[in-house]
């Protein structure tokens, strides 16, 4: 079933510009949500903020956003203030600047949408800004208000639509160098790495999405279901424990290859 459409505005390149719709390009719709209710009365919970000194609620009109200096002492903002920050990028996608696609590392994508032409009169635009960059081999960078707050993000060509990607900001990337210096050095033996590469053969096929199945998932909706029809459900035993460290990596992977015979 197709997403309904939750940003609609405009996509801009110098003195093109074309109407455009966004929608999201995952759903969690069909995720297990619950409810916390009281046991007794079956009655859900309700949540309310209350102040952290005297214990007692307080109004919606009377909560602030706070910035913490120091224990106890807090810079409060309005939300005037705060929407004062934003930048005018609420409704137009300005692309000012390209990058080769294969100059943005995989690190920074985030949450991927669908770009589409909103309506015929803007279709021949967006048409010749999408084939363009497929032809430059390029992706636009440009930003945009989402989600409360203004981001970075990225404008892949991809079929006859385009994908735009929210970016992480800076501060929330982390250098795989500092991760990656150490572990890893060590060079396999021949031998080893022959016999891996023929697991990994044995092991190989087609990407399919049945790959990212939900085991927990299913799980729970077994459970609800028996609930529902007034049957515990059934128990599962438990898994046995997994081996230890393995000593013999040639030794494990010749038995790991006979079991796949």
């Amino acid at each position: 079933m197709a997403q309904r459409t939750f940003w609609k505005g405009y996509l801009k390149l110098s003195l093109v510009t074309c109407p455009v719709a966004m929608l999201p390009a995952r759903s969690e719709s069909e995720k297990v949500r619950f409810h916390t209710l009281n046991r007794r009365t079956g009655n859900r919970i309700r949540s309310r903020f209350v102040d952290a000194v005297t214990g007692k609620p307080v109004a919606e009109a009377d909560e602030v956003k706070g910035y913490p200096r120091g224990d106890d002492d807090y810079v409060m903002l309005e939300d005037d203030e705060l929407d004062a920050v934003a930048l005018e990028s609420t409704r137009t996608i300005d692309i000012e600047v390209f990058a080769p696609r294969a100059s943005v590392g995989w690190i920074w994508y985030d949450t991927p949408h669908y770009l589409v032409p909103d309506g015929k009169i803007g279709d021949e635009a967006f048409s010749v800004i999408r084939e363009a960059m497929k032809a430059t081999k390029t992706v636009g960078i440009s930003r945009l208000v989402l989600y409360r707050r203004e981001r970075a993000v990225l404008l892949e060509p991809r079929d006859r639509g385009i994908v735009l990607w929210t970016l992480r900001y800076g501060d929330e990337v982390r250098d795989e160098a500092d991760y990656f210096a150490d572990p890893g050095q060590a060079k396999p033996e021949p031998d080893l790495r022959a016999l891996m590469e023929k697991l990994i053969r044995s092991r190989t096929k087609d990407w399919s999405p049945d790959l990212t199945q939900d085991p927990v998932q299913d799980e729970l909706l077994t459970i609800i279901k028996a609930r529902q029809k007034g049957r515990a459900p059934a128990r599962k035993a438990a898994r046995p424990a997994r081996e230890g460290n393995v000593v013999d990596i040639m030794d494990a992977l010749r038995r790991s290859l006979e079991a796949r015979k």
